[in-house]
């Protein structure tokens, strides 16, 4: 075979191997995809969430997080093992192949404050100290004076500039609306699977409060707390200054009249104040999400914790007041 041929079939075999992996990796996928119908309640993007995925994507972070719920026991805590129609209007890179960061399927029922959202996105040691996720502040501007209809980010004092507002480009306010738009649709008939006991299961742990000598499930308040209410009112129960309301020494908190606290709890609440300062910060409700036992297991674990020494309250108590809303 003389060279110049050689050089041909060397080419040639090399495209051709390029071709058959470009349709293995990607053109087969694609028209795959494109033929799997929506899941139950799966909605188009908006334009706004499209060009919010954009950001997404075009800043790396499919690189850290995932959007993908396997069928793992690890993988519980982020929601159902996703199906083929979760992924209708996504793009498969979005899936992401390795958590450095948690995945963000339902990142828009755990986390539904945009207020949240952008100061994570500004600095996200201001709300998760032990982050290691870099910052996007070139995402947002420092003004002056703030613009008409322009609400200034909440930052606490240690992260703000020394002078100015700090806004969110358009571009913020797009990956922060994809970001809220990413929620988990239920599957009809989806029942989780149910954990094995372990052999000699212990007696579950209710713990007495350290404050009024009363009994409530100590362990699962506190996780409860932590996986729905943690990311804003931080683990301390401090929050975060200016932004979201702290529950330590919280009077609705501490009151012997549970009522305002379990309200809040129930249906959400923006624009409190709380020992003179206001945060404008917007709280979901949880009525949907959690059972009576729930509430009031989150809510005698803020109500005994970081010194507060809040009455108990019992489920009934929650149902009486989710009674009284309806």
């Amino acid at each position: 075979m003389n060279p110049t041929r050689k050089m041909w079939v060397i080419f040639g075999g090399a495209l051709a191997l390029y071709v058959l992996i470009v349709m293995l990796i990607a053109v087969i996928p694609a028209i795959d995809l494109s033929h799997t119908a929506p899941g139950p309640g799966v909605q188009p993007l908006t334009p706004l969430h499209v060009q919010g995925r954009e950001v997404f994507a075009g800043n790396g972070c499919g690189y850290c997080h995932t959007q993908q719920v396997r069928p793992l026991t690890e993988d519980k805590v982020f929601g159902r093992p996703s199906a083929p129609g979760d992924f209708s209007y996504q793009t498969p890179e979005l899936l992401g192949s390795e958590r450095t960061g948690p995945d963000l399927t339902n990142v828009g029922k755990v986390k539904p404050s945009d207020v949240w959202q952008y100061i994570h996105l500004y600095d996200p040691r201001a709300v998760v100290p032990q982050s290691i996720m870099p910052n996007f502040r070139f995402l947002f501007r420092v003004v002056d004076q703030l613009p008409a209809g322009e609400t200034a980010v909440p930052l606490p004092a240690k992260f703000a500039p020394a002078h100015g507002y700090v806004v969110p480009t358009p571009q913020a306010k797009a990956l922060v609306a994809y970001l809220l738009s990413l929620k988990q649709q239920p599957i009809p008939g989806y029942v989780a699977p149910a954990e094995a006991a372990p052999a000699a299961a212990p007696t579950a742990a209710v713990a007495p409060a350290a404050a009024g000598g009363y009994a409530y499930d100590a362990a699962k308040g506190q996780a409860l707390f932590e996986a729905n209410c943690a990311a804003c009112h931080q683990a301390s129960g401090a929050g975060v200054p200016g932004a979201f309301p702290p529950l330590k020494g919280n009077a609705a908190v501490a009151s012997d009249d549970p009522g305002l606290h379990l309200r809040t709890v129930l249906h959400g609440a923006s624009g409190v104040v709380i020992d003179g300062v206001k945060y404008s910060s917007v709280m979901p409700p949880f009525a949907a999400q959690l059972s009576d036992a729930d509430i009031a297991n989150i809510a005698n674990y803020e109500r005994s914790s970081w010194g507060n020494h809040g009455k108990p309250v019992t489920a009934a108590e929650v149902a009486t007041l989710r009674a009284g809303s309806k």
